[in-house]
């Protein structure tokens, strides 16, 4: 995966309307599948919940099922790549533990994937305006970078690939 510039005003707009549409998506065919599972398959006596429950499930199977379909149209392209991207830095931050201290052993390849993680970092929470860490995310950043000039080591962001954490 590589980091690659979002414009953030269009990022949100196309969130919030594929959000919008999946909240409005999900409440239409869960009433719907509901509605038809009860008139099929209950009386009024009877408790609805687990019809309730089984529409509600068949909603959610239909969204994801259209957003995995649709996930390649250029409208939902920053949306992607930031579920992406949140993806990846998941990974990291679940091994994490192992590569922090590899750094200071100078091992080139946890470098690289913790300059990925803080860089990805830095561009997620710019783009959700979580700014309530990014200073201490900026300090960590700073010193990975001071230690890789002492070394001379010289990487960017487009250094990592996800084969790096198989040997963490």
């Amino acid at each position: 995966m590589k980091l690659r510039a979002i414009d953030k005003q269009r990022y949100s707009k196309h969130y919030k309307i594929i959000f919008a549409a999946i909240v409005v998506q999900m409440m239409i065919v869960s009433i719907v599948c509901s509605s038809l599972l009860i008139s099929w398959f209950s009386t009024p006596e009877e408790s609805h919940f687990i019809l309730n429950l089984i529409g509600v499930v068949l909603a959610a199977l239909i969204a994801a099922y259209v957003i995995y379909h649709c996930r390649d149209n250029a409208f939902m392209n920053e949306v992607v790549y930031v579920w992406n991207l949140k993806k990846q830095l998941n990974r990291i931050y679940r091994k994490q533990r192992k590569i922090e201290p590899l750094i200071e052993d100078n091992n080139v390849d946890a470098m690289i994937i913790m300059n990925f993680m803080y860089k990805g970092s830095r561009q997620l929470y710019e783009l959700d305006d979580n700014t309530i860490t990014l200073d201490n995310l900026a300090a960590m950043s700073r010193l990975l970078d001071t230690r890789m000039e002492q070394h001379k080591i010289k990487i960017t962001t487009d250094d990592y690939h996800p084969d790096l954490l198989a040997q963490f």
